[in-house]
């Protein structure tokens, strides 16, 4: 087995086993958490127009769902992500909510999208786990038409985005099986470098590349925080396998860490990130694999 298949085969038992699980268990204040990321991209989808709108990386599907109310029957929005429990959580949202949303459980890297299907791809949060990042963003550039636009926002730095990484480091002296994030490897923080997402995308075809930063003011009730820290995250994915004792001593020394985030009964904090743009150039070579 090759790296690549090693990190694709990881990643997707990840996401597929208790990570996935933790989001679909967290999914409302994962949304409130991140609605000012759904907004901006959004509005990008608005001004654009209506069309094709592809959301790589949908998770449970509230960015997707919201680009289809917002276009109605005036265009289509689809969702991809490889988590079948998140997918499953969209789909029965969509469902719930009788929304023209679609969602599609498979790997946008490999997946054999029709070609020159989309009009834009979105992503908020979505495209920093693919273990093979220029195979992926050729594979979404090949399903794009000409002039098709991809708007997808990253997290910086985890020094820029210090409350993603209170808990784990809290939590670290009560669990020493904690995995520690690994530079460079598929995850959060893994397109933190602006100068790799550009040479990532130009090797992978894309035009008129784009890599901006843009801060978000985010927040949740401050009631949500143990739920937030014990399913999602390095401490969320292990805490279900800990004893009894240990996961109360990790929630009597964690939450106490967060308190510089506490403001009035929420949560709040900035999150640091990358607004990438680019466009699917014209040309012969736009959809040849």
């Amino acid at each position: 087995m090759d790296d690549r298949q090693q990190g694709y085969d990881e990643q997707a038992a990840l996401w597929n086993g208790v990570a996935g699980q933790g989001w679909v268990r967290a999914q409302r204040v994962l949304d409130r958490l991140f609605e000012p990321m759904e907004a901006a991209l959004v509005q990008a989808v608005v001004q654009r127009g209506p069309g094709q709108v592809l959301d790589v990386g949908c998770g449970t599907g509230a960015t997707t769902l919201a680009v289809a109310r917002e276009m109605g029957e005036r265009g289509r929005c689809i969702g991809i992500d490889v988590s079948g429990p998140m997918i499953d959580a969209a789909r029965r949202r969509a469902e719930n909510e009788g929304s023209l949303a679609q969602f599609v459980c498979d790997d946008a890297q490999r997946y054999r999208f029709a070609a020159g299907s989309f009009d834009t791809v979105i992503s908020r949060l979505g495209v920093m786990f693919f273990d093979d990042p220029v195979t992926a963003f050729r594979n979404l550039r090949t399903a794009m038409r000409e002039g098709g636009v991809v708007r997808a926002i990253v997290w910086r730095s985890a020094a820029e985005n210090p409350f993603m990484t209170v808990a784990e480091q809290a939590a670290a002296p009560l669990i020493p099986s904690l995995p520690a994030r690994q530079p460079g490897a598929p995850g959060q923080f893994a397109f933190a470098d602006a100068g790799r997402v550009s040479d990532i995308l130009e090797r992978s075809g894309w035009a008129d590349i784009a890599v901006r930063r843009v801060d978000f003011a985010c927040g949740f009730p401050a009631a949500e925080l143990a739920g937030y820290v014990t399913n999602v995250g390095p401490v969320g994915r292990v805490f279900g396998d800990l004893d009894r004792d240990t996961r109360e001593r990790v929630v009597r020394t964690v939450l106490p860490a967060f308190d510089r985030f506490l403001d009035a009964g929420e949560v709040r904090f900035t999150a640091a990130c990358w607004l990438v743009e680019a466009t699917a150039p014209s040309g012969e070579g736009l959809h040849h694999r």
